[in-house]
């Protein structure tokens, strides 16, 4: 658990932060985590993350924040996780104490005391069987924005209510954990937003209203377990309550005001496009362990590839994210075996090298990959033979290149055109590397920045709740975020570029 405040000209100016491992060592966890015997199902203790929230509150607390000028408060999620509340839990959530903390009083509220998170993969039988209900996997796809995955709320709902029926029937709501933080803080049970519940595989993208279909084919009564969805800027009123304002747990307990306002919280995901502060036609590329791309899209075309969610800042358009599996752990084995495992050389083979590297093209695979499921390495020369090796500059410029040029492929498969305004955002640990990001401008044939944002999530959040203060008045997200730190420029396409892309591309 993160926690950023920022001012009113949007400087960061308070972070702190709660390890699950280290400072919640009683719940037994390896990465926030319990990971089952049978190697697919994972899920984390919900009562490990109210006390999370409790410490951390307690911390600011004690280092003097002053809770008092507080006028919003947003939060995200990670997405796909879900909480169930046993029946009669709104009323607990209702009536806090402020002289308990909250996980003294929510201990016998959860119908189910392990939520499932985003690494399950145990549903892969109502992944399939959800897709046969609506017609096939691009079906679901252009229904919900993703073809089924196992993670996906919706299979773990079907799960829940098959193999733990009592459960499912004491359970009076269910929230991802996006909902459910915000619940914490309303005091009463918070709708889901439109961005982290199109990642349920549940709702319709589109016209962002539950589809009846998904529904009946996971669970029964679950439209009235979910709530109705919001749009992501919305200052949230709870199921019991018409003010939109925090719980007054709160306000007795930490000192908030009492007209402090609750935005929805949504998923990592939707905040981190908030963070990057994206705009219509930009992407951002964030190249760490897991290469992950977020596009801002107008109109999308879903695939079985890729997933579209609807747009946290602005509800007319959508985002779409692909994440590639082989991303800086590939770089970095290419970077041992071919530039003697020091950066500065593989830097200097990407210089010594042409655009189009001579027509020499590669794919690098050494764990199965998402987009698309493929495992090896493929190589192959400018005649479009395979070849079992290349020259050692050669290869860097292959690697880097081919997955640049197949997150581009993919990016315009969801729908995702290049505009004479685009900017690419980099983040993560290759976006240090200017000659990388060189490439990155060159394949996709727009400017690359690079921003600091360690905490996009959470900085998004803090940026979701100053825009909620404003939507009321129709204000843009951009408009709001004018006095947001601006990126700073660090390549621009090289001239030529383009004609090279569009060759390689074409063959």
């Amino acid at each position: 658990v993160k926690v950023v405040a920022v001012d009113a000209e949007l400087n960061v100016f308070y972070e702190d932060s709660v390890h699950f491992d280290k400072d919640l060592q009683e719940f037994g966890t390896q990465g926030g985590v319990h990971v089952h015997k049978d190697g697919l199902t994972v899920t984390s203790p919900v009562l490990m993350w109210v006390q999370a929230l409790d410490i951390i509150l307690e911390k600011m607390k004690a280092s003097g924040f002053d809770f008092s000028r507080v006028l919003a408060l947003s939060g995200a999620g990670q997405q796909h996780g879900s909480v169930y509340w046993k029946t009669g839990a709104s009323r607990v959530l209702t009536s806090l104490s402020p002289d308990l903390p909250l996980h003294k009083q929510l201990q016998a509220c959860f119908s189910v005391s392990s939520s499932p998170v985003w690494m399950d993969s145990s549903t892969t039988a109502q992944c399939r069987r959800l897709e046969a209900a609506v017609g096939g996997a691009q079906a679901l796809s252009c229904l919900t924005g993703s073809r089924a995955y196992e993670r996906f709320t919706g299979n773990q709902i079907a799960k829940i209510c098959q193999q733990n029926p009592e459960a499912y029937s004491d359970t009076e709501r269910i929230s991802l954990v996006s909902s459910f933080a915000a619940s914490l803080f309303l005091g009463s049970y918070a709708p889901i937003d439109y961005s982290d519940g199109s990642g349920m595989n549940l709702l319709q993208v589109q016209d962002k209203v539950w589809s009846r279909a998904c529904l009946e084919a996971c669970a029964p009564q679950l439209e009235e377990k979910l709530g109705l969805p919001v749009p992501s800027c919305s200052i949230v009123v709870g199921v019991l309550s018409s003010k939109g304002a925090i719980s007054s747990y709160y306000v007795q307990r930490y000192g908030f005001p009492p007209g402090c306002k609750v935005v929805a919280f949504t998923g990592d995901n939707p905040a981190s496009l908030a963070g990057m502060r994206l705009e219509e036609g930009d992407i951002a590329v964030s190249l760490g362990t897991s290469d992950t791309l977020f596009l801002w899209l107008q109109e999308p075309t879903p695939a079985l590839e890729g997933h579209i969610f609807c747009n946290p800042v602005d509800p007319q358009h959508y985002m779409a994210l692909l994440c590639f599996k082989n991303g800086s752990l590939m770089r970095e084995k290419v970077r041992d075996e071919s530039a003697s495992g020091s950066w500065s050389e593989f830097s200097k083979a990407l210089r010594s090298t042409e655009m189009g590297n001579g027509g020499n093209l590669g794919f690098y695979f050494d764990v199965m990959e998402i987009t698309p499921e493929v495992v090896g390495r493929h190589r192959f020369n400018a005649e479009g033979g395979e070849v079992p090796v290349f020259p050692s500059a050669v290869e860097i410029r292959a690697l880097i290149e081919g997955q640049f040029m197949a997150k581009r492929i993919h990016a315009e498969g969801l729908g995702y055109r290049v505009m004479p305004k685009t900017k690419i955002l980099a983040t993560g640990g290759a976006s240090r590397n200017r000659d990388i990001l060189q490439v990155l401008a060159d394949v996709f044939g727009a400017p690359v920045y690079v921003i600091d944002t360690t905490n996009s999530a959470c900085v998004g959040s803090a940026y979701q709740a100053f825009h909620g203060l404003a939507a009321g008045t129709d204000v843009s997200f951009s408009e709001v975020m004018k006095l947001a730190p601006n990126p700073k420029l660090a390549a621009t396409p090289t001239p030529g570029a383009s004609q090279v892309r569009d060759l390689r591309m074409w063959a």
